[in-house]
């Protein structure tokens, strides 16, 4: 395991509570809900998602519908400390970060590399998007798991 990650076999809190450190004074409320840091109408984007994935999430509720499963794909047992870049006018925040973790159903390793570039607006995240390595997301999954992924892009990419 690398040194300086995280261990927590909870994805969503964990990953809430790395995203919310790193955003620091930038974001003004107190959550430990990811989805709730977006503003009502904020967008989550994935540039480089393969088809069986959503690209992009269309308001809080399509954000936090598309995050209900991801427990159940994954198990991440550790996330580094990111490397935070700040814009000069503080709208714009850079995460780069790794985690560690594996597939539900295939046991498969899962070491993935993030950069998500994040715009806040009124202390809330406006737009994020969300670079990875689709080749590493799609080596993981039995076809069962592509195909379930497939029918939640078409129902949560938009609210």
């Amino acid at each position: 395991m690398k040194t300086g990650h995280k261990q927590n076999n909870n994805l969503v809190p964990a990953f809430s509570t790395m995203i919310a450190q790193a955003l620091g004074s930038s974001l003004t409320i107190t959550t430990e809900s990811f989805a709730e840091m977006f503003a009502e109408d904020g967008v989550m984007e994935f540039p480089f998602a393969p088809p069986s994935i959503p690209d992009v999430l269309k308001g809080r509720s399509a954000i936090a519908n598309h995050l209900k499963w991801l427990p159940e794909l994954l198990t991440i047992d550790s996330f580094s400390e990111p490397q935070v870049y700040r814009s000069e006018d503080g709208k714009t925040v850079i995460l780069e970060f790794d985690c560690i973790g594996k597939a539900t159903a295939t046991g498969k390793p899962y070491n993935q590399r993030y950069v998500s570039v994040i715009t806040m607006h009124n202390g809330r995240i406006q737009r994020y998007r969300d670079y990875w390595n689709p080749l590493v997301a799609l080596s993981i999954m039995d076809n069962d798991t592509v195909t379930a992924t497939s029918d939640t892009k078409r129902e949560s990419t938009h609210a």
